[in-house]
């Protein structure tokens, strides 16, 4: 299947209600996973040590109450009717926020952008829900727009965000996988079971990251049952220990038990927060896996199932400690201690499958987040493997498998209790929630156009609710919580040092870009003997000629035939409609046979395999000889033409442009239409080429005789160049870009992908050539 076309004719999704409820049921699967599993643990995280259940049951209320209006308002009030709104494009996450305010107020820090990237279908899809464009949101997006130092600060909030949420794909494994095993505890003496639940978690996690590389969509189809199943069976006890044990505890759910709750406990009660927080871990996952979705759909399956199921959950659990006060130990108020005995090993199969379901969507989060990073040049080349060649989000990163499959073993076997973990995990969770307030203020002002009173009183109302569990889960440092910190900072310091030296050394190509009147000075045949073939020059500029060319001219004695700038860049916008892939230009005079082009994709886009890529490419070539404006080509003294682009598709979405085929064959046995031309190499080679363009307009002399010689070209074959740079910082550099460029940077670059590689060139036809930097 053409992934381009299915991605390019479909961006937003308007479908039917069986297609919606189709979506919300393979949601439940997906999104919701992580989020169910939080009953396994949260009764027992809060009750760990700082309150203790009592005879008078104001603890279990407070308790209870607390949890159901966290799941109200965070989940429901803020994700499901009012963040969700804030899509970008029908994607969602940290960096769909980010992209839309870089798109609204013009603060990325992408080195390549163009005013060209403006006209794209996607960029301008605006979010606007109001037309009222108030001054103070002017005001704003002119401060952000003139203060570098607020742009990289805002930077750096969405990049604490996606460490945060990498830092969660550790965590959440462990935790959820953790206390689904710790259902053996019921079953044997306390002396046993601690040497039994590690060993049994870490064979259940080894297990889950081995089987990553054969993509979730060989297993997809059994996690909506998994999900749906626990779902009905802990609402279902719930249910049962309500009407048995206690029929009031319903009236937990009034706030005026918050208020006695932490009135009783105080100091206590404010730290066990910490505990009560892990009922709304994975709620992020209803926004940051928007794109596989619609609104509708996960807005559905939330409000109809998981929140109801979550609440009679919870209060079941309720129920049942409210009558049961005599506590052996601290592991007897856990989840499993509520079941039933009779039920109590189908329910512990049933969690565990859940929680491998949940473990596994936050690892492909972690995947998908680590690639649009990448993409945005947040984050060192990584090998991505697409595991599905029909579901465009599904992808697998052996690198980061293997990490965090490691930090998660090591963070089960040190911590062996849900209590250390619940406190990290709690962490990460409440903080990546605190950014995306943040951050959905500006949006409200900046891409909404609503009233800044509306964005405050969105920051204060929320964002007061998360401080106060993010201070519950920060004074825990020492108690596990500072994992997240620690992993997050070491992930934003790579994150950092990355962008920082990817920005120097593009500096540095556009301080030394080559004069164009130097080409010119060389005239047509550029000093050197032209030889049959393309040859793609990789460069980060979009404009200009790199330095490295200069090298190549002034030090080879022949080169290509035909010469072609590649840029492959990034655009702040999730997909680009395959009809808007390329833009290509010329560099200088037509029978120079410069060409410059511009490979655009979004952060959440597919980069083709080499082969269709390099068919494309030729193609879009082709397409511009043949529409190309007389004006752009006449006279040699008419340079400005590299900065005029034109817009070309690629070949599976401009189906009347022009077509390649390649053959071992005779093509005369290949009929064509009465409205198709064939333009064929009379010489006989191994490989022929030939074009098929449309036979209207007519083709003048120059146009066939410059398609011939591109075809031609690419019968000869294809050469990749690219520059293997080397970044030093310059002498009379601080210390700290010092330590920064010639260590930091040199590092993550010794130890990531090469472009080659990152990019799908094949190495057979590649050279790199080394260049020092001096930024």
């Amino acid at each position: 299947m053409d992934l381009e076309r299915v991605i390019g004719n479909s961006p937003v999704k308007k479908d039917s209600w069986k297609t919606v409820l189709t979506l919300a049921y393979q949601s439940l699967g997906v999104v919701y996973g992580d989020l169910s599993t939080s009953p396994l643990y949260v009764y027992k995280s809060t009750f760990a040590e700082d309150i203790q259940h009592s005879e008078t049951n104001e603890e279990i209320y407070g308790v209870l109450s607390f949890v159901f209006w966290t799941l109200t308002l965070i989940p429901l009030l803020k994700y499901v009717f009012i963040v969700l709104r804030a899509d970008d494009n029908g994607e969602g996450g940290t960096f769909a926020l980010y992209s839309l305010l870089c798109r609204h107020a013009r603060i990325s820090t992408l080195p390549n952008c163009q005013l060209a990237d403006e006209e794209l279908s996607a960029y301008n899809k605006d979010v606007i829900l109001s037309d009222n464009k108030s001054s103070i949101g002017s005001s704003l997006k002119y401060t952000l727009e003139k203060h570098r130092v607020l742009q990289k600060m805002l930077l750096i909030l969405a990049l604490i965000g996606t460490c945060m949420v990498i830092g969660d794909g550790v965590l959440t494994p462990a935790l959820s996988v953790f206390s689904a095993v710790s259902g053996l505890e019921l079953s044997m003496s306390k002396e046993h079971h601690q040497y039994v639940e590690v060993p049994v978690a870490c064979a259940i996690l080894v297990f889950l990251f081995s089987l990553q590389h054969y993509g979730t969509h060989r297993v997809g189809f059994l996690f909506a049952p998994i999900v749906i199943t626990w779902l009905l069976c802990i609402s279902a006890i719930g249910v049962y220990n309500i009407f048995h044990w206690n029929p009031h505890v319903f009236k937990a759910l009034s706030p005026y038990y918050m208020y006695k709750f932490l009135k009783k406990t105080q100091k206590g009660g404010w730290m066990s927060l910490g505990g009560i927080l892990l009922c709304i871990t994975g709620s992020e996952a209803m926004y940051a896996d928007l794109g596989h979705f619609s609104q509708l759909s996960i807005k559905i399956a939330f409000t109809c199932l998981v929140y109801p199921s979550l609440i009679l959950a919870y209060m079941g659990q309720a129920a049942y400690l409210s009558k049961h006060h005599n506590i052996e130990s601290d592991y007897r108020i856990g989840f499993y201690v509520s079941v039933p005995e009779k039920l109590r090993w189908p329910v512990l199969a049933i969690a565990i499958l859940a929680a491998v379901v949940g473990s596994q969507a936050i690892i492909t989060g972690t995947f998908s987040i680590i690639k649009q990073c990448s993409a945005l040049g947040c984050f060192p080349r990584v090998k991505i493997i697409h595991t599905s060649s029909k579901i465009h989000g599904q992808i697998y990163i052996p690198e980061i498998n293997w990490t965090l499959m490691l930090l998660c073993l090591a963070i089960t076997v040190g911590f062996r209790d849900t209590k250390h973990m619940g406190n990290a995990s709690g962490l990460a969770v409440i903080t990546v929630m605190l950014v995306t307030t943040c951050l959905m203020s500006l949006v409200i002002v900046l891409c909404w156009h609503q009233s800044i009173f509306f964005a405050i009183c969105f920051i204060i109302f929320f964002g007061s609710v998360e401080a106060l569990y993010f201070s519950a889960s920060l004074i825990k440092f020492l108690e596990g919580a500072w994992v997240p910190i620690a992993l997050s900072f070491i992930f934003l310091v790579a994150m950092y040092v990355w962008h920082y030296g990817t920005l120097k050394k593009y500096e540095f190509d556009v301080q030394n870009k080559v004069s164009i009147n130097w080409i010119l000075s060389l005239g047509p045949n550029l000093g050197i003997v032209r030889v049959r073939g393309i040859g793609l020059i990789h460069t980060e500029l979009v404009s200009g000629i790199p330095a490295i060319f200069s090298h190549f001219v002034t030090n080879l004695p022949a080169f290509h035939q035909v010469v072609v700038f590649l840029c492959i860049k990034s655009v702040p916008v999730p997909h680009v409609r395959p009809d808007e892939r390329f833009l290509v230009g010329r560099v200088g005079p037509k029978e120079y046979r410069l060409y410059r082009c511009i490979a655009r994709y979004g952060y959440r886009d597919i980069h083709k395999d080499d082969l269709e890529f390099e068919k494309d490419l030729v193609c879009s070539i082709a397409e511009f000889i043949r529409s190309e404006k007389p004006q752009c080509s006449l006279g040699i003294e008419d340079v400005e033409c590299d900065g005029k682009m034109t817009v070309v598709g690629t070949t599976s979405s401009n189906l009347d442009g022009i077509r390649m085929c390649e053959d071992d064959g005779d093509f005369s046995q290949m009929a064509g239409t009465s409205e198709l031309k064939e333009l064929k190499n009379p010489e006989k080679l191994r490989k022929r080429v030939r074009f098929v363009v449309p036979e209207s307009p007519q083709i003048d002399t120059d146009t066939r005789e410059e398609l011939q010689e591109l075809m031609d070209a690419r019968e000869a074959g294809m050469a990749f160049i690219l520059g293997h740079c080397y970044v030093r910082a310059k002498s009379g550099s601080s210390l700290m870009k010092r330590l920064v460029i010639n260590l930091g940077y040199d590092f993550l670059r010794r130890n990531s992908r090469g472009p080659t590689y990152a990019l799908g060139i094949p190495c057979a036809s590649t050279l790199e050539v080394g260049m020092i930097y001096l930024v």
